[in-house]
């Protein structure tokens, strides 16, 4: 990766996932990392990559690693749940060096997932099976260097830093939140609170990205 200014691309959702394809064509695993601020709408092109590749791409979320709020509420972080600090960053890195590699024919890892209805990570839900050559992890932090997160970035084959306007940002996640079922005052007040700082640093690595994209509007959704 370049050291100089990464140009925002803007291209379709399908044009994304037939570079994907590309990568999973490769003839080795390749780790492929998808991340931008909350709300960019990562999840959006997660689904459509293992929509597209079946069996030939697995997803290990960064947020399958979230701290449990009980350990939360003992650090003092159970209100900025999301934070970079609020996350089992070795144990993210530890299973992404374990899947790097092009296992034996009959060898699957198996990796964390999020409930979101519940709050809580979920152990060993998604599989990462042999045929699998292009895994695809998301998250916002894929780009941090501090706080261990440093360790994560070196890791990854390449990594897709997605871009959208502030004001639909916003306006995605306090829907996303209002369909959850808090009110609106409560949702504007967490996402211009804890998700903007998140955001904002997150942001801050934006230039570590090997490609700075932006979807069109009409693939836009409130998918983080």
């Amino acid at each position: 990766m370049s050291g100089t200014r990464t140009d925002v691309l803007t291209l379709s959702l399908a044009e994304l996932v037939a570079r994907a394809r590309g990568l999973a064509e490769s003839g080795t695993r390749t780790v492929l990392g998808i991340t931008g601020a909350p709300g960019a709408g990562k999840s959006t092109v997660v689904e459509a990559v293992l929509a597209d590749l079946g069996s030939r791409a697995a997803w290990v979320p960064m947020d399958g690693f979230h701290l449990d709020n009980g350990v939360l509420e003992r650090l003092g972080r159970r209100g900025r749940k999301g934070a970079w600090d609020t996350f089992d960053v070795d144990g993210y890195a530890a299973l992404l060096q374990r899947v790097r590699q092009m296992p034996d024919a009959d060898a699957v890892v198996y990796a964390p997932t999020f409930d979101r209805s519940v709050e809580t990570a979920v152990a060993a839900a998604l599989p990462v099976p042999a045929e699998a050559s292009l895994v695809l992890t998301e998250g916002n932090y894929l780009l941090h260097d501090h706080g261990g997160w440093e360790q994560v970035r070196p890791l990854l084959d390449q990594v897709w830093f997605l871009e959208v306007p502030e004001q639909e940002r916003v306006r995605r996640l306090v829907g996303r939140r209002t369909l959850d079922g808090e009110a609106p005052e409560q949702a504007q007040a967490w996402v211009r609170g804890v998700d903007q700082v998140n955001a904002e640093l997150v942001l801050a690595g934006a230039e570590r990205a090997d490609l700075r994209l932006c979807l069109p509007s009409r693939a836009r959704g409130v998918r983080r």
